[in-house]
């Protein structure tokens, strides 16, 4: 599995999380034995883990930055995008900002409408 992989399952994972109201990782070890993760289950445990440890604080940064977007009002596909990709800018230095932004905007375009991409870049250009 490469990284662009483990982003689309990390994604899935939070989108999953979101949808249950259920934001902790107990039941990822279940998510992931149904994949192949390989080198990069550790990515996805620790990206993750940081979106449960730090959400008050990444939705803080969501919201602050998405004029007019509270997290309730997001589409559920953008919020887990956004999650994600804040996740790795605020709390993962081994990821430049600008690699976490393009994958976001590429997991926007598969998995949110045809404004996703736009307003996933708009909001996380100004988080980091």
């Amino acid at each position: 599995m490469n990284r662009k992989d483990a982003r689309i399952l990390a994604m899935q994972y939070i989108f999953q999380l979101e949808a249950q109201k259920d934001l902790k990782t107990s039941a990822l070890d279940a998510f992931l034995a149904e994949h192949e993760t390989g080198a990069q289950r550790k990515y996805i445990e620790t990206t993750v883990g940081n979106v449960a440890l730090h959400l008050d604080e990444i939705d803080k940064a969501l919201a602050a930055h998405s004029i007019g977007w509270s997290t309730s009002r997001m589409a559920k596909a953008d919020l887990a995008v956004l999650r994600l990709a804040c996740a790795e800018i605020l709390y993962d230095e081994t990821i430049p900002k600008s690699v976490s932004i393009n994958e976001a905007v590429e997991l926007a375009k598969i998995y949110g409408d045809e404004k996703s991409p736009a307003f996933v870049n708009a909001v996380l250009k100004n988080i980091g």
